[in-house]
């Protein structure tokens, strides 16, 4: 199983940009789907992006479409978010989720390995 640990969250005026890396071990990440997913207090875990194997399809939340970036280097077995024009309705504990299998599917359950997360707070 693929360990996986996030960095790169902070707090951050609203309007700011954070970049958060997720960094893998034990296996290589160009075998897995992958995706970060967020949740903020009193609020359910929720889906942010995801973005295949090979690179080639993203796939955004409304809420974030536009503003954040996923990306990936596989040769660095690294996972990006690149958030831009940060809210503080972004405020939340991010996660890193790996999923094995070809296809993007966006629901939590389909992603079997999670970090520890890191807390992103965006302040007005």
């Amino acid at each position: 199983q693929v360990q996986l640990v996030e960095s790169g969250g902070g707090l951050v005026q609203a309007g700011g940009s954070l970049r958060l890396s997720c960094a893998a071990s034990g296996r290589t990440l160009s075998s897995y789907v992958m995706g970060w997913f967020r949740q903020a207090p009193g609020k359910e875990r929720e889906f942010v992006a995801a973005i295949s194997r090979s690179d080639d399809n993203t796939y955004y939340a409304d809420s974030v479409k536009g503003r954040f970036t996923i990306s990936r280097d596989n040769a660095k077995n690294t996972v990006y978010l690149q958030m831009n024009s940060l809210k503080p309705e972004d405020t939340a504990f991010y996660y890193c989720a790996a999923a094995s299998g070809i296809y993007v599917r966006t629901h939590q359950s389909n992603f079997g390995s999670w970090g520890q997360g890191t807390q992103v707070t965006v302040f007005s």
